[in-house]
């Protein structure tokens, strides 16, 4: 699979639905899930967090978010102390104070990431995010 933004996201976008932003922060924020692809398969169905299996770790804001012509950027960030099984793929999603079944999911990136796949061994999973931004509209 390449990246790819969820259709869902996308007519969240469009339909100026609830939890669709990407502007918020804390419990409205957006958050990165490392995800291992034995156990994952993207969906253009999936909607929510919910749909996601095989998630490693704990999930990680991005924090110091900018959206310049139509790019998504912000500060590097670290899944830390991480165990579990491989990685190859994050899955970016919208948080909000209601149950995972309503957190959004926005995008799927498994390639142009350095060091995927990654075997986790207890200790900090260190991301620095592509120059041009995490992703683009």
């Amino acid at each position: 699979m390449a990246n790819a933004i969820y259709p869902k996201w996308k007519e969240a976008i469009i339909q100026a639905t609830a939890s669709a932003s990407l502007a918020g922060s804390g419990t409205t924020g957006v958050y990165v899930a490392l995800v291992d692809t034995g156990t994952y398969t993207y969906s253009a169905a999936h909607e929510f967090y919910s749909s996601l299996s095989g998630v490693v770790g704990t999930d990680v804001e991005i924090t110091s978010k900018t959206f310049t012509n139509g790019v998504l950027d912000g500060s590097d960030f670290s899944h830390l102390s991480v165990t579990g099984a491989s990685t190859e793929a994050y899955v970016v999603y919208v948080k909000n104070a209601g149950a995972n079944t309503t957190w959004r999911l926005v995008a799927y990136i498994d390639t142009g990431v350095t060091g995927f796949p990654i075997t986790p061994n207890g200790g900090n999973i260190n991301t620095t995010l592509n120059a041009s931004g995490f992703f683009a509209l």
